[in-house]
């Protein structure tokens, strides 16, 4: 061709995608993703898939229980701090919490990072607090995607999302049956919003109170973002210990719907539970974020966890034992209620 401008040829990286970078963001990664190995873990990272041998000598008739879920909003107040390294741990929580919900032990966790520009220090933390995640619940980061979209998301934010895989028992598996009224809700304590509600809560403090995310909050004796960022709590292995010492009827993991929609979805038809809302101190977070948005009751329960994050239903001849085991497991718990025969879930 001639006359005219000069073509320049035209390149991935110009068009926004680095591979440089994705190959160098797998290197500082690497060291993280091993951390988690555990028996069953047949391949290093950098396949095109996980290889996980399922240990068939452990379990007689082993029954695969996945999930998958993502941070949400929260990641806005991880933007907002430039703070990336325990959201990861949330991705975590989300998964493996409502697969041992069933009695499963998690075995392998995989992760999906989307990011308009790839900046591989921040995605190795992000990454970091992935792994943290599956330390805490025993499983292994055995793949995932990280994947660079020019002109997707706004510069420096991305989305986060996972997905767990455990396996259990035919015989033990977890889903309500046998439940009877007169058992007893055991509740563990949450670590705060952990990852719900987030959108009603920046409405709250950023836009109807104008709160920045480094406002120091005497209730809460940190900052607003710090009290926020608080990770997710992940309670599989004081799940797996109950089960292996008490019956477990039912469990329930405190999400999106909070304690009023949560609990009955353990429960099998024609029962309900009955919830004491005395009967544990909510963290300060709540009654700030109540009092400042002027939010209804009804709407608090439907929304957030109000301080308890996962639940149990045990025979009441077995609750003197199941606490004793939680304790030891450094779970802070109590008796919350008990179940009924009126569908959904009562507070008094």
């Amino acid at each position: 061709m001639t006359g005219g401008a000069a073509v320049v040829a035209s390149t991935y990286k110009g068009a926004g995608v680095d591979i440089d970078a994705g190959n160098e963001a797998v290197r500082l990664m690497r060291s993280h993703v091993r951390s988690t190995f555990r028996p069953g873990v047949m391949a290093d990272i950098g396949g095109f898939g996980g290889l996980f041998a399922l240990d068939v000598n452990k379990y007689k008739e082993p029954v695969l229980v996945s999930g998958a879920d993502g941070v949400g909003t929260k990641l806005k107040v991880a933007f907002m701090m430039d703070k990336h390294d325990t959201v990861g741990q949330d991705a975590v929580a989300m998964c493996v919490n409502d697969i041992v919900v069933q009695g499963a032990e998690p075995l392998f966790f995989l992760d999906y990072l989307a990011v308009g520009r790839l900046d591989p220090v921040r995605v190795a933390e992000i990454v970091g607090g992935v792994a943290a995640g599956c330390r805490l619940a025993g499983c292994a980061l055995i793949g995932g995607e990280t994947a660079e979209m020019p002109g997707f998301y706004p510069d420096g934010e991305y989305d986060l999302a996972g997905f767990a895989v455990g396996v259990v028992d035919r015989k033990h598996v977890v889903n309500g049956e046998g439940t009877k009224p007169g058992d007893v809700l055991i509740g563990l304590h949450s670590s705060g919003l952990h990852s719900n509600g987030f959108s009603l809560t920046r409405k709250v403090f950023f836009e109807q109170a104008g709160w920045t995310v480094d406002k120091y909050v005497p209730e809460l004796g940190q900052t607003l973002g710090e009290e926020l960022l608080t990770p997710t709590k992940i309670y599989v292995r004081a799940a797996l210990a109950v089960m292996k010492h008490v019956t477990v009827r039912g469990m329930a993991h405190v999400t999106g719907g909070g304690l009023l929609e949560n609990v009955p979805r353990c429960l099998p038809a024609g029962l309900g539970a009955v919830i004491e809302r005395s009967a544990w101190q909510a963290p300060a977070v709540f009654e700030l974020l109540q009092e400042t948005g002027r939010i209804e009751e009804n709407e608090m329960l439907r929304t957030f966890n109000l301080g308890i994050g996962f639940v149990l239903v045990i025979p009441a001849n077995d609750v003197d034992k199941a606490l004793e085991v939680l304790q030891r497991e450094g779970e802070d718990c109590c008796v919350i209620g008990y179940i009924n025969k009126e569908e959904g879930t009562s507070f008094k």
